[in-house]
């Protein structure tokens, strides 16, 4: 009995589930077959779907296509039937197809509410939703497979897909345009139509109401002139111009891709590409990208450059027409030629380039002329103002002639076109005698120049001969010849190469004793100098700790200067912390002696050498590690002594590696021994967790290594950071100090981050240590602008930076 119950109870779920899940037909609606409310039709290869939806905020229903293959992670609807009039009440709501040929949607009194129309009447009729989202109505029995009743793609909402023609049919005068939404919860057309205009010579406009408020220019070829970015690879563009039609299409290269054009409610038109990794839509580009996009803001012989202030200004020879307006930012009069035009005067024609080509509503064109030729003809008309070339994919060809004043120009460095102007003739002399008379002015100037450069050469000659001399006294290291180094490196050979930093590349070499030795060779392109290489010198001649990197010597003979260090066989502590695979090598007690040791050799840096150094480029690429993975701190480049208790100094050249620096550092270029400090809480962190602070990712959330070790300290999930391979062979007590010891080093204030000498004492001992305070750098950031700017890069970014990132 309770069996049956049971079976009952379940076959009553199963239907009442069966009925309120959409079902899913075919691609095609035949003859007075229905599509009610929860059914849908899908796109034979599935990457669209048709039905009844509803907009996010909104419980009115409409019939719409969207992208089937994404819905998972969003609604994305291309196309809305009854947009103008919504259904509150879809109980019996159906959407079907009848003779002679329309497909209605009738609601639940049976009235309609939205239908097509045909001018033909078919036995057969049937409607298919195509692959391209495109809906036609057609006959079932029609062997053509593009002789359509009617069809979706003539009558557009807010989006342009692929295959889509925008423009306009001469013959039957029906013009497909795009029509925003009101709004995101509301489909029916708002504000903003985008069309192509045929009036003149053809462009894209955006309007708002009867009002251009964008455009985007005529088609020069290639893209619309207006346009400051690059085509996408993605696709193929065409421009379609005859007695019979003008429209604009686009069809993909790769089918797979998911891309489209869309006008938002507010009147921008994006492209947008589905990046399936991201799961969203990636917008490629905006416009109006700027306010340089808005239509005539500079108004008649106005040019408007986004990177000027103000941004709008006259065309050269060009004046403001009001002056006190143009003064006080309004610049809708525009601007007037210097010399007004007579027609009964000669005239001649100035090229102005890489601009965005004026409007072309009073314009005229043609397809033959060479651009002399344009020339020509616009010069016998006194009222033809200017001209270009039409079309510049295959070289300059055709002619585009404008009437009446030039409208809506902007500069575009990268991609403008060029216009003949037409002036006065004045204009030409003035600029002819301006031209003679600046010729002068320049080789005087030349002259002058060359005598300062000669006299410049003679002065760094003499300079860098007195530094070369000073820098062999002052080293006290032991002088290579370069023979002998080009004999220990095989002549610089390639196989001898085990690096390249911002200093140059790294050669691994044998002395004739028997020595190893790695040589870190001055490029001769390298933005880092004499000043520089004096400076490792100088320093790392005078340190010698069991954690610092030893120097042997070094080479200065003609354009080469060279350092020659002990070689270090199992390279820099990136090299293992940041590899999968080499960290396995690496136990938790010798990690505790690589920080360990990275702490002694920093302490003697800052308060026992006889200098007070300030390294100001620690980091794990230059720790090295010698044949018993003991850490040598090396690249001493950027480093800095201060003298007697001085603890730092400023500077306006803020040097090292993002990741590393300190606050105080890279926002007021404030260095101190506890800038110093920070980047050793930094590294501590990162031996612990083996992942990089810069480029770190978490599922959870979008912090930095700083932030993520700081969210798990004050949750006391500190263990959870330990990377997976130390865990095995950890000191619980030892890693958790070691975590703690390394935000105390981070911490945003300097004086609240402790000194070497105390780093050394904590690591060292089983005292009781102070609680952490909020570190630095620890703000949340967009990882996927991360990613595509290569945050995790290892190397020092800025450009005199010496990084080694191989052993010497």
């Amino acid at each position: 009995m309770k069996a049956s119950f049971f079976l009952l109870f379940l076959l009553a779920f199963c239907s009442s589930i069966h009925k309120t899940l959409p079902t899913t037909k075919t691609d095609l609606i035949s003859t007075n077959q229905l599509i009610k409310d929860g059914e849908t039709i899908v796109s034979s290869r599935g990457t669209f779907e048709l039905g009844f939806f509803s907009p996010s905020g909104s419980s009115n229903r409409y019939i719409g296509i969207w992208y089937k293959q994404i819905l998972p992670y969003v609604q994305t609807v291309v196309w809305v039937a009854n947009r103008e009039k919504p259904l509150t009440n879809t109980s019996s709501a159906v959407l079907k197809v009848s003779k002679p040929g329309t497909l209605a949607l009738l609601n639940d009194k049976n009235e309609t509410i939205w239908s097509t129309n045909t001018s033909r009447s078919v036995q057969n009729p049937v409607a298919m939703l195509l692959d391209t989202g495109n809906l036609v109505v057609k006959d079932a029995k029609d062997d053509y497979p593009e002789d359509f009743l009617w069809q979706s793609f003539h009558f557009p909402t807010d989006t342009h897909m692929p295959g889509m023609k925008l423009g306009k049919n001469f013959k039957t005068r029906h013009e497909v345009y795009l029509s925003a939404w009101k709004n995101n919860n509301d489909p029916a057309p708002g504000e903003f139509t985008r069309n192509i205009d045929p009036t003149g010579y053809p462009q894209a406009l955006t309007k708002r109401g009867t009002s251009v408020s964008a455009r985007i220019g005529p088609w020069n070829g290639l893209r619309f002139s207006g346009s400051p970015i690059p085509l996408l690879e993605c696709c193929h563009f065409h421009f379609i111009f005859n007695k019979e039609e003008v429209y604009y299409s686009f069809s993909l290269i790769n089918s797979s891709v998911l891309t489209r054009l869309v006008l938002t409610s507010n009147g921008d038109i994006q492209r947008l590409t589905w990046v399936d990794r991201t799961k969203r839509w990636n917008i490629y580009y905006n416009l109006p990208a700027d306010n340089c996009d808005t239509y005539s803001l500079c108004g008649a012989y106005g040019s408007c450059d986004i990177d000027n202030t103000p941004t709008c200004g006259c065309l050269e020879k060009f004046i403001a027409k009001h002056t006190q307006q143009w003064e006080k930012g309004d610049w809708s009069e525009g601007c007037v030629r210097r010399t007004p035009l007579d027609c009964n005067k000669e005239h001649v024609f100035r090229k102005y380039s890489r601009i965005k080509l004026p409007d072309t509503k009073h314009s005229q064109y043609d397809k033959t002329m060479t651009l002399e030729g344009c020339r020509q003809v616009c010069s016998r008309n006194c009222s033809c103002t200017a001209y270009s070339s039409l079309d510049v994919s295959n070289g300059d060809k055709g002619c585009l002639f404008w009437f009446g004043e030039l409208i809506d120009i902007r500069k575009l460095p990268e991609r403008g076109q060029d216009i003949y102007i037409r002036m006065d003739s004045s204009e030409q002399e003035s600029e002819a005698g301006s031209k003679i008379k600046k010729e002068k002015i320049l080789a005087v100037s030349f002259s002058l120049l060359m005598a300062m450069i000669l006299l410049s050469l003679i002065m760094l000659l003499y300079k860098r001969k007195r530094k070369k001399l000073k820098l062999k006294e002052d080293s006290e290291l032991p002088v290579f010849q370069l023979s002998t180094i080009t004999r220990a490196t095989n002549n610089f050979s390639e196989s001898n190469k085990i690096g390249e930093g911002g200093f140059g590349p790294v050669y691994k070499g044998v002395l004739e004793e028997g020595q190893e030795i790695a040589v870190k060779r001055l490029s001769r392109t390298s933005m880092q100098g004499l000043d520089e290489y004096k400076n490792e010198v100088i320093y790392i001649a005078k340190l010698q700790h069991r954690n610092l990197v030893r120097l042997l010597g070094c080479c200065i003979q003609g354009e080469e200067k060279m350092l020659i260090y002990e070689y270090m066989p199992n390279k820099s502590l990136n090299s293992y912390i940041f590899d999968k695979t080499k960290s396995k090598l690496l136990d938790w007690p010798k990690s505790f002696d690589i920080i360990n040791g990275i702490a002694r050799g920093l302490l003697y840096l800052h308060q026992d050498s006889r200098l007070r150094i300030i390294h100001r480029d620690l980091k794990a690429s230059n720790v090295l590690l010698d044949t018993d993975m003991n850490p040598k701190i090396s690249d001493f480049g950027l480093a800095r002594s201060v003298a007697g208790n001085e603890m730092g100094a400023k500077t306006r050249n803020v040097v090292g590696t993002h990741g590393y620096m300190s606050p105080e550092y890279v926002i007021d270029g404030i260095f101190s021994v506890k800038s110093d400090v920070f980047s050793f809480g930094v590294l501590v962190l990162e031996i612990v967790s083996c992942k990089r602070n810069r480029g770190f990712f978490h599922q959870d959330h979008n912090l930095n290594l700083l932030g993520h070790v700081w969210k798990l300290y004050k949750e006391d999930r500190s263990l959870e950071l330990i990377d997976e391979p130390l865990a095995d062979s950890c000191h619980i007590s030892q890693m958790l100090r070691s975590i703690q010891v390394g935000l105390l080093c981070v911490q945003q204030r300097p004086d609240d981050r402790p000194s070497m000498f105390s780093v050394v004492q904590m690591l060292t001992n089983e005292s009781l240590l102070p609680k952490a305070k909020e570190p630095g750098f620890f703000t949340e950031r967009n990882i996927f602008d991360e990613a595509k700017s290569g945050s995790q890069t290892a190397s020092s970014k800025n450009e005199v930076t010496i990084t080694l990132l191989d052993p010497r």
